[in-house]
């Protein structure tokens, strides 16, 4: 049978299409998550920056200094973020504690023999005579019994003299001293942060308070701290100041008409820290908020009862 030319190319290019079938279909990848995760993102301790976010109100959230969150993260002044940028918000191991003890001058330090070290030639006897080495006199077996009384009658030196235990407590009592902070004053004592009436109360979506007053009146710190912020960097709070107290907590003085205090300054209970106002609110007032370890609490539980 005779087979036409068209018929050839035909057969020819049926299987050459043939051949670049797979018997199963090739994978589908999702690339919308390409360039968006990262492990660091899952662990504790990280934060994912999202649209609208600050550095500032990062830190409020995490309960730290802005400043420290920079740092952690090699981020410099003016403080510019991304979306999807992960960022360390927790202390780095290690940042917050020394890696060694310090030397403390003065500390007794106990003595003790290294270990396998060849025991002492006085408290032993040993196995074999040896001429004595002192003006050379002729060894004989009175002389180097002499020696050895002599020797074992000779009080030890004053440094090895004291008993382990009694070096040991100074030691352990040295080290304390040195190591703990004074004692504080007592817990951290709180006061009111101003003195008009209570018009919203705490909740979750609130995340503290509002104290009525008139413009212009005192805003006060709730507690002894540091100011770790000032500024209107959070949208929502207009003019803000954020203290830093011991036992990580944060209080938070938003909508002031003028801030008194600066980055940094040391604050006692009650002093004037800003002037109440209504920056970015429709009326007069602060909004204060008590935060322990980033996470919004009631405050009043820790203000004193009117």
């Amino acid at each position: 049978m005779k087979i036409s030319p068209t018929f050839i190319l035909v057969a020819l290019a049926v299987a050459s299409l043939a051949g670049c079938v797979s018997p199963t279909p090739a994978p589908v990848v999702d690339h919308s998550t390409i360039g968006h995760t990262s492990p660091q993102a899952a662990r504790p301790g990280y934060h994912t920056v999202k649209k609208g976010e600050t550095l500032y109100g990062i830190a409020l959230e995490n309960g730290q200094d802005y400043r420290d969150i920079a740092a952690w993260n090699y981020i410099t002044d003016p403080y510019i973020i991304s979306i999807d940028q992960v960022l360390r918000v927790q202390p780095p191991e290690g940042v917050a504690t020394a890696t060694t003890a310090p030397v403390i001058a003065g500390a007794s330090v106990e003595q003790r023999p290294l270990e396998g070290a060849p025991p002492s030639p006085i408290a032993n006897t040993p196995t074999f005579k040896r001429e004595p080495r002192v003006n050379k006199e002729p060894y004989s077996d009175a002389l180097y019994a002499s020696m050895q009384k002599s020797a074992a009658a000779t009080p030890a030196p004053a440094a090895t003299s004291v008993p382990a235990a009694t070096t040991t407590a100074t030691t352990t009592s040295s080290t304390t001293a040195a190591a703990t902070p004074a004692p504080a004053s007592g817990a951290l004592v709180w006061a009111w942060p101003a003195n008009g009436k209570v018009v919203s109360n705490y909740s979750t979506e609130t995340k503290g308070i509002d104290i009525a007053g008139k413009a212009g009146d005192p805003v006060l710190a709730a507690a002894d701290g540091k100011v770790v912020y000032t500024g209107s960097g959070l949208r929502g709070y207009g003019n803000l100041v954020i203290i830093k107290h011991s036992g990580n907590f944060l209080t938070a003085y938003a909508h002031n008409q003028k801030i008194l205090v600066k980055e940094q300054q040391e604050v006692k209970k009650s002093q004037k820290i800003a002037e109440m106002g209504k920056t970015d609110s429709t009326t007069v007032k602060l909004h204060f908020e008590v935060r322990r370890q980033g996470d919004p609490v009631e405050p009043l539980n820790y203000l004193p009862k009117k």
